[in-house]
């Protein structure tokens, strides 16, 4: 990270940050990205969610960094990766800087494990890599209409002037802590699992130069990771589907992908919500070192 850049306020017992530079001759077109790496053992990728970053699983990665060697992305332009001016931020950009990680430090035999937008990654990647890729647990995919939207009144109403021509860029650039704190609650069956210094620190990365520009880009890429649901069946390594019982999918979006990845486990979280590496880590850590 540049000296001018802010640094992150949370820090994750056992996890040190570190960085891919852009590969040569694609300066310009691709940023510097960011992870955090912790534990030992077969290599296990976190992906994170829509408007989060990799101190998103901060409970999740000490209590399997005795089974894996973890690899936390901050996804392109998004928590201390670098924002490129006019990046493309759709399903098949994001999923090159996934990419990127997996080949530029050469892992193998690689556990993806994303929530959110990044299950929709952790899928396609593994539709992309298969000789890399040992098995993918996909948490609560954003892969449906609506999205953050179905969560309250509120998300809808800011999501809607995020994506509205003219205004969008104002708005998206507008992000007052008791707005994002209750947007990020209809996420969750428990509301307490939202905690003041996460939330402290999703708004200071919020205030990166350029950042309103890659949270609105973010929002206007939904339609490119419901696209990617056709990548499913191509998905060869093992694949365990898991939603919260009060994730925003609907019956109906779980069994849809129920059906194109009909070898795939299925968990259902009681009273959980869209945000499970926050409120309910331990399920997704037994769930992997049963796997380990």
């Amino acid at each position: 990270m540049p000296d001018h850049e802010p640094r992150p306020t949370i820090h994750i017992p056992g996890a040190t940050s570190h960085t891919i530079a852009p590969r040569p001759g694609r300066r310009g077109r691709e940023g510097t990205l960011r992870y955090l790496k912790a534990g030992t053992g077969a290599p296990l990728v976190l992906l994170h969610t829509v408007r989060t970053q990799a101190e998103h699983f901060r409970l999740l990665i000490p209590s399997i960094a005795e089974h894996y060697t973890v690899y936390a992305l901050d996804l392109p332009g998004m928590g201390y990766s670098e924002i490129v001016p006019g990046a493309s931020y759709d399903e098949p950009a994001m999923r090159e800087g996934v990419k990127r990680l997996l080949t530029e430090l050469d892992l193998h035999d690689v556990t993806l494990v994303g929530e959110s937008m990044g299950a929709v990654l952790a899928l396609t990647t593994a539709a992309d890599l298969p000789e890399r890729v040992r098995r993918v647990v996909a948490v609560n995919a954003y892969d449906f209409r609506g999205g953050i939207a179905r969560s309250s009144l509120l998300a809808r109403v800011v999501v809607s002037g995020v994506l509205t021509p003219g205004v969008g860029p104002v708005t998206a650039s507008q992000e007052p802590k008791p707005a994002l704190s209750k947007i990020l609650q209809g996420g969750l069956g428990d509301e307490s699992a939202l905690r003041e210094d996460y939330l402290d620190e999703l708004l200071q990365v919020g205030g990166r130069p350029g950042y309103p520009t890659v949270a609105r880009a973010v929002y206007q890429a939904l339609p490119s990771l419901i696209a990617a649901r056709s990548r499913y069946p191509e998905v060869k390594a093992p694949v365990h589907l898991v939603y919260g019982e009060k994730d925003w999918s609907r019956p109906s979006d779980r069994e849809a992908n129920k059906q194109l990845l009909p070898a795939a486990d299925f968990t259902q979280v009681a009273k959980a919500g869209h945000f499970i590496a926050l409120e309910r880590p331990d399920v997704v850590a037994d769930l992997l070192a049963a796997v380990a």
